[in-house]
């Protein structure tokens, strides 16, 4: 589904039965899927539902609606259907398609919450819908927006987006844009995901004794400000770069605060209002639409800081009354009962993080570089000892341990056994696959993947639980992946493709493979092993969170492959290995992220045990560990450079 990727005035080559079957796949069998898994995980899972018919089928409507005003848009004016296979002949920029980017996309993602709040699936909500809006935009960052900018040029942007980097007067449009883009989703977010925590075990942030503090109801009116400053402030707005900077800044907010406040369980429990102020009634009406789950850190307080640092832009000489009404809305915040003061504190802390994330960025991508360069080896007679097989070796050991501390003792063996198993899987893999010289000895993720899988499902023959084992694996697989991406970096495999940008890492060292074996050498090139690196970390607490609050194991496998599959899609369009085979537009690891999506899917559907509680380490698993570290170092790390014997040599 497209708005275009062949050059203007080009004719595609269409073939009907191709047509049919594509638009049969994404018009019938890709909607009846999601029914079918809706049902499905509302018959396994327990989540908090919404029962709102009237609400869900006018969002039905309106998504259905959204589509199919993108179809005729497309059809009219770009002579062509929303198939990538078989794009438009013009690229469209009349119609819905010149108000927003990719209508089709998100009126799919508004039919499908739709039909789930109108069917009552508290599964299409919280797992369905999100999964559908993550797949589409994997597929137009990892795909779409850049065949279509290779196609047919730079085009202007649609009437509704974020306001340019420009010192051009805010408009209309760029208010508008700031309120449906930003702080609806804000909304959205905030509602949606303290009623999904509401329930869920958590611990309070309250300090000894601050629960006891009382609550100074006349302040009420400071914290209920905070509402009217960000809903205002935005309107005066001088310069476009100004708002957009307000606007990057809420929409990562949004995104990073709004993960944390699902895999952090914390609340603030309100305190008591007192009884006989005038300001109580106000302060009741603020508890009864607000949330205790959605605490820390506290939006108040970071909504506070990113007006105030507009307000001090747009007005310098009121840059201190600015930053003293923020400071008098955080105190407010613990005041009035509705915050503590570490959802305070945090709160500051993470406005610190939005406001340096370009800085933080930039550090991450340094500390990326200097691991690019800093190959180091050593050699003792015949052997030669290169320092990234620590890291790998460190990876597989605290994958190992933690997969051992999820699924228990009884499974120690089985993941010790899986975890060698998969280095010599991705062994094979990278021989079949890459076509490496014979003399060399890489490593493929994909095949690390099919041998834990084999091995795994011999364990059920053997008596063991196949999907516990799995489920664990899956876990700490991803603190394996995090260290072995640092491996990565120093080896120079899986390297990005070229990037105009400050922040690009450059690879200099005569042993990296960029410098070896491409001419990308001293080239700004993407970091993507710490693209993958972020992602894997962020996968990793999902699956932690999921572990601890005790869901069908192979629940956990599957969203393990679900949201690996869809973060690799992204991954590889980014990456810029020359020997990586291209099938039809996308690069072939691109085609294995889409199937293991949809085999993540598959598994989220099968039943199982529970997930148990995790247990400690023990001295044997230490000695254990120790092994996997010792083995795994020898195989990612030492080689014997003068020998001329098959895999002898990993450079």
């Amino acid at each position: 589904m497209t708005d275009g990727h062949t050059t203007a005035g080009v004719k595609p080559h269409r073939s009907l039965p191709g047509t049919v079957a594509y638009a049969a796949l994404f018009a019938v069998g890709l909607p009846l899927a999601l029914l079918a898994w809706m049902d499905r995980l509302d018959a396994l899972v327990s989540l908090p539902g919404y029962d709102a018919p009237i609400a869900g089928a006018a969002l039905a409507a309106a998504g259905a609606g959204l589509m199919a005003a993108a179809v005729v848009a497309l059809w009219r004016f770009g002579h062509g259907l929303p198939m990538s296979p078989f794009p438009p002949e013009r690229f469209v920029t009349r119609g819905v398609y010149g108000v927003i980017a990719d209508p089709l996309y998100l009126g799919a993602v508004v039919a499908c919450l739709g039909v789930a709040l109108a069917r009552h699936s508290p599964a299409g909500v919280w797992i369905v819908t999100p999964v559908l809006a993550l797949a589409a935009t994997a597929f137009v960052w990892g795909y779409e927006r850049h065949a279509t900018r290779r196609h047919f040029g730079p085009q202007p942007p649609p009437w509704l987006r974020l306001p340019p980097a420009a010192d051009d007067p805010v408009r209309f449009r760029d208010w508008l844009s700031f309120g449906l883009l930003v702080l609806v989703p804000w909304l959205v977010m905030y509602e949606g995901i303290s009623r999904v925590a509401r329930d869920t075990p958590a611990w309070s942030t309250y300090l000894p004794g601050e629960y006891a503090w009382p609550v100074t109801a006349w302040t009420e009116p400071i914290y209920g400000s905070a509402y009217v400053l960000t809903a205002l402030l935005p309107l005066a707005a001088r310069r476009q770069r100004d708002l957009r900077q307000l606007a990057l800044r809420g929409v990562g907010a949004t995104i990073g605060v709004g993960l944390f406040y699902l895999l952090v369980p914390l609340v603030a429990p309100y305190k008591p209002a007192p009884a006989g102020s005038i300001w109580t009634p106000l302060l009741a009406m603020e508890r009864f639409s607000d949330q205790r789950a959605c605490a820390l850190p506290s939006f108040h307080v970071l909504w506070a800081c990113l007006v105030a640092d507009l307000a001090a832009v747009t007005w310098p000489r009121w840059r201190a009354a600015a930053w003293a009404g923020c400071i008098a809305i955080a105190v407010s915040c613990a005041t009035t009962g509705m915050h503590s003061v570490l959802d305070v504190v945090a709160g500051f802390a993470a406005y610190l993080v939005v406001a340096r994330g370009s800085r933080i960025w930039a550090w991450l991508c340094g500390r990326a570089e200097a691991a690019a360069n800093s190959w180091r080896e050593w050699r003792v007679g015949p052997l030669r000892i290169i320092n990234h097989g620590a890291y790998a070796a460190a990876g597989a050991a605290l994958g190992a341990g933690v997969a051992v501390c999820l699924a228990g003792m009884d499974y120690a063996w089985w993941i010790v056994g899986l975890t060698l198993a998969a280095e010599l899987g991705s062994g094979l893999w990278a021989q079949l696959v890459e076509g490496s010289p014979q003399l060399l000895r890489p490593y493929g993720y994909f095949g690390g993947v099919l041998a834990i899988v084999a091995l795994g499902s011999a364990a059920g023959v053997a008596g063991r639980d196949p999907w516990l084992l799995l489920g664990a694996m899956a876990t700490g697989g991803c603190l394996t992946q995090i260290l072995g991406r640092i491996r990565c970096l120093v080896q120079g495999c899986c390297h990005g493709a070229p990037v105009d940008a400050p922040w690009g890492i450059r690879h200099t060292h005569p042993r990296s493979r960029v410098v070896r074996l491409s001419e990308l050498g001293g080239r700004r090139l993407h970091p993507t092993p710490l693209y993958s690196m972020l992602g894997t970390g962020l996968v990793f607490c999902v699956l932690v969170r999921l572990w601890l609050v005790g869901v069908p194991a192979p629940f956990v496998g599957g969203t393990y492959l679900l949201l690996v599959g869809l973060g690799r899609f992204v991954e590889e369009h980014y990456r810029g290995e020359p020997q990586t085979a291209e099938i039809r537009g996308l690069h072939l690891y691109q085609w294995l992220a889409l199937l293991f999506v949809i085999a993540g899917a598959v598994v989220t559907c099968v039943g199982g045990s529970l997930t148990p509680g995790p247990v400690a380490p023990t001295s044997l698993l230490w000695a254990l560990l120790a092994g996997v570290f010792v083995l795994t170092w020898l195989a990612f790390g030492v080689d014997f450079p003068r020998s001329d014997k098959r895999f002898s040599r990993l450079v």
